[in-house]
């Protein structure tokens, strides 16, 4: 049997590893809450920094935000957040503005259809028109488009629907159009599909509309919330921020932002 005195020496070893091991995991917890603070810290005075940005544009200080070029940005996106899109009258106070700042085509997206749905639609519509609005808002229309007083503003209504009803109506019209086709023989002759094809019945069925050039994220979401794809090949994506508190300068700083900048579609 070992004596007493042999039993610290011999526990020595692990002793001091497990210490090691200790303070490590304390290092390393410490450098996992000293990263979260520097991000955390980081996005606050960078949010700030955007909220004081954002009102001295809104307020007309910083002059070269006064005059926005909007000819280049030919289509206009706004994806909602479902439960931002039931702020009706905020809609109608963003499709106003837009309006009169001359933008040309406008898309509104929200994935439950809660703009498409809304029975406060047809009001804000003829409010931002002027009166002069000729609406297609049929329950059944895909996709739904008003006319905002044509020389102003084309509006186009989206929502989640359209994205899968659109490649299901493309993959059947293709089948239709396609798979009945026979050779001199008799055979049938193997589909072929390409990516004009697909563009070309998704357009005939009313699924395909301009591409939009800029697309503003309205909401806590940072992602396009199931906007249909094929529409965002070259689109630009900015996220701007719940709709309760949407500063219009962060309007203006997108469309600024996206007129001075020169796109590559490669070859």
């Amino acid at each position: 049997m070992d004596s007493p005195d042999k039993i610290p020496s011999l526990l020595t070893p692990q002793f001091k590893s497990s210490r090691r091991s200790g303070a490590w995991m304390l290092l390393s917890e410490f450098c996992w809450h000293l990263l979260h603070f520097v991000v955390y810290m980081v996005h606050k005075v960078s949010h700030i920094v955007d909220t004081f940005q954002f009102y001295l544009i809104s307020r007309g200080l910083l002059r070269k935000y006064n005059i926005l070029q909007v000819k280049k940005l030919r289509h206009l996106a706004i994806v909602f957040d479902s439960e931002e899109a039931h702020q009706t009258s905020k809609v109608g106070e963003l499709m106003r503005y837009l309006s009169s700042v001359g933008v040309k085509h406008l898309s509104l997206y929200d994935m439950e259809g809660v703009l498409k749905r809304s029975n406060e639609m047809e009001l804000v519509l003829k409010s931002v028109g002027d009166s002069s609005v000729t609406s297609h808002l049929e329950a059944d229309a895909n996709p739904s488009t008003a006319f905002i007083d044509k020389e102003k503003m084309e509006l186009e209504l989206l929502s989640f629907s359209d994205g899968k009803e659109g490649v299901a109506k493309a993959a059947s019209f293709l089948y239709s159009k396609y798979l009945t086709d026979v050779d001199i023989s008799g055979h049938q002759i193997e589909p072929r599909f390409t990516e004009a094809d697909v563009d070309s019945a998704l357009r005939s069925l009313g699924c395909g509309g301009p591409e939009p050039d800029l697309l503003l994220v309205v909401g806590p979401a940072r992602c396009p919330l199931g906007f249909p794809a094929w529409r965002m090949r070259y689109t630009e994506i900015v996220h701007v921020g719940p709709l309760r508190s949407l500063k219009y300068g962060a309007i203006v700083k997108a469309i600024y932002d996206f007129s001075k900048k020169h796109q590559n579609y490669g070859s």
